[in-house]
């Protein structure tokens, strides 16, 4: 999953990081999910998520082991991805994380289905939902409130 960046990637979160919604608006973190729903999704440390947001990635990580979910979130650092977190990350809007469905061994670094007729509904599971779900649920709820 090494994609060069263009001009046309990421223009909506791009336009959002740079032209704010609600004036000083601020946020502790964001968090992107992307292709999380395939039946055999496993999760890396993106690049641009560690370089930006460890904090955030290692809280996320470790919160998915100790709900029994490390198969899925493997602690291993992998590639740099360009994605919608990145222009958050650069304008400084919040750290933003990645948490993508990175494959190794297939030529795009992506699941088979990226980008194809195949990348439908037919593809999703419910129990690796669940896994991302309650992993960021936990994550969130985790925060201590102002």
């Amino acid at each position: 999953a090494r994609i060069v960046p263009g001009e046309w990637w990421c223009l909506g979160s791009d336009y959002w990081a740079k032209n704010p919604h609600v004036s000083d608006y601020k946020a502790a973190y964001g968090i992107l999910l992307d292709m999380v729903g395939a039946p055999d999704a496993t999760f890396m440390k993106e690049g641009y998520s560690v370089k930006y947001a460890a904090n955030v990635v290692e809280k996320i990580w470790r919160t998915a082991a100790n709900l029994g979910y490390g198969q899925f979130f493997i602690s291993r650092d992998n590639g740099y991805v360009t994605d919608d977190h990145l222009p958050v990350n650069k304008n400084h809007r919040a750290p933003a994380v990645d948490i993508i469905n990175i494959k190794d061994d297939t030529p795009t670094g992506f699941a088979s289905h990226w980008h194809t007729l195949d990348d439908n509904m037919d593809i999703i599971n419910r129990g690796t939902l669940k896994v991302v779900g309650q992993t960021v649920m936990e994550v969130i709820y985790s925060e201590k409130s102002d």
